[in-house]
Formats: C-alpha cells, sequence, structure tokens
C-alpha cells in the first residue's frame, strides 16, 4: 500500500486527483492540501510514502514546499505535478530534490504508476531532466553545478539568505550597501532558476553547508 498526499490549491484538480489514485486499491490517499503550508503540516501528522505537488500554490509554492519535505523527512518522493513544461522549472525541482516531475495532461494510468514507482521508490522517467553522459545527475550533483556557477559573494549573500537575514542585515554583515545585495539576490535567483528569495533560502538550507 502506498500513501500519498496532494496538494494543489484548485479544488477540482486536488479532489480529481485523489479520486483517480482512490481507484487503485494498492493507493491510499491520506490528506488533500490547497497550499504548500498546508502539505508540510498534514506531512508531518500523515507521514505519506509520496506527496503530490502542484508547482504554483499560495502561501508556499512547490519547489519551497518540496525542499522543506525533503529537509524534513528524506525518505518521503516528493513528485510535481504540473503545467509548466519550463527548463527553469524542472531544473529548479531537481536541485531541491524532487522524486519526479509529471505533467497534468499525462494519462490517467500513467499517473497511477507513476505514483506507485514512486511509493516503491523507483526512479521516474523524465526525459525533460538534465542528463550527462545518457545518466541522469543525482540531486546533489545537480545542486553542486548549480551551486559552481555563483560568485563567492553571491555565495556569501545566499548563505544569510538561508539564516533568514533581511537586505538590510546582510548588507550590515557585509559591510556593502543594501542595494548592492539586492543586485546580488537577483542574480543568485537567476542563476539558480528560483522565483523568489524563500525559494532560494529553502535551497541554500538543503545544500549549502557554508558560507565561502
Amino acid at each position: 500500500m502506498v500513501t500519498v498526499l496532494i496538494a494543489d490549491d484548485h479544488r477540482l484538480m486536488r479532489e480529481g486527483t485523489a479520486a483517480l489514485l482512490r481507484s487503485d486499491d494498492r493507493i491510499r490517499v491520506v490528506g488533500l492540501a490547497r497550499d504548500g503550508r498546508a502539505a508540510i503540516e498534514l506531512a508531518e501528522r500523515r507521514r505519506p510514502d509520496v506527496v503530490l505537488l502542484d508547482l504554483n500554490m499560495p502561501e508556499l509554492g512547490g519547489i519551497e514546499t518540496c525542499a522543506v519535505l525533503r529537509e524534513r523527512d528524506p525518505d518521503v518522493a516528493v513528485v510535481i505535478l504540473t503545467v509548466s513544461e519550463a527548463e527553469h522549472d524542472v531544473s529548479a525541482a531537481h536541485r531541491v530534490g524532487a522524486h519526479g516531475y509529471l505533467l497534468k495532461d499525462m494519462p490517467p494510468d500513467a499517473l497511477v504508476e507513476a505514483v506507485l514507482r514512486a511509493g516503491r521508490g523507483e526512479p521516474l522517467a523524465a526525459p525533460r531532466l538534465p542528463e550527462r553522459n545518457g545518466a541522469r545527475p543525482s540531486p546533489q550533483e545537480t545542486a553542486e553545478a548549480a551551486l559552481a556557477e555563483l560568485t563567492e559573494r553571491e555565495h556569501q549573500v545566499l548563505s544569510l539568505l538561508s539564516a533568514g537575514l533581511r537586505n538590510r542585515e546582510i548588507a550590515e554583515r557585509l559591510f556593502i550597501t543594501e542595494a548592492t545585495v539586492k543586485t546580488h539576490v537577483r542574480h543568485v535567483l537567476e542563476k539558480l532558476g528560483f522565483r523568489n528569495r524563500a525559494e532560494a533560502a529553502a535551497f541554500a538550507a538543503r545544500h549549502l553547508r557554508a558560507p565561502r
């Protein structure tokens, strides 16, 4: 039996997905959430094997939610289920440890099979994810490659972001202007492919061991 938590801000989508998965007696849906924060709280209580996450949700988006879930429970298989085929979204999901990245227009039986495979810890086919020498790199390898693109100062800013510091506090810590901090933050977001500083901070908390 594979237990599943579904998070999507569209009621029809999350309830329709739940109904589809419940039609297979090998799957038990243990919770429905309308945003990332609710998904994290439910996952703490229900301990699902698989979490299906929409990419764009209020409160916390799918990327940040995935990072938090994987940090708190490395064994949970987080699968992004979205309409976005954007490469930066695929890469961002991969970097924060998503087990898979699926599109909402996939065949229903394929979604059921993907959930079962994720619950068993088996890899999901993801041809759009970056490949090297015919093999998909691990999330840690992808994260390290992304971090290697940052300058020393950008590493420092990212590290302080993950500690919860605001731009003014980062500027004071690094003896630079607040405008310079904003520029560094923008560059970090662009290089890592994140939409906002919260997603970058969640990623850093998982992958950035120490400021450079």
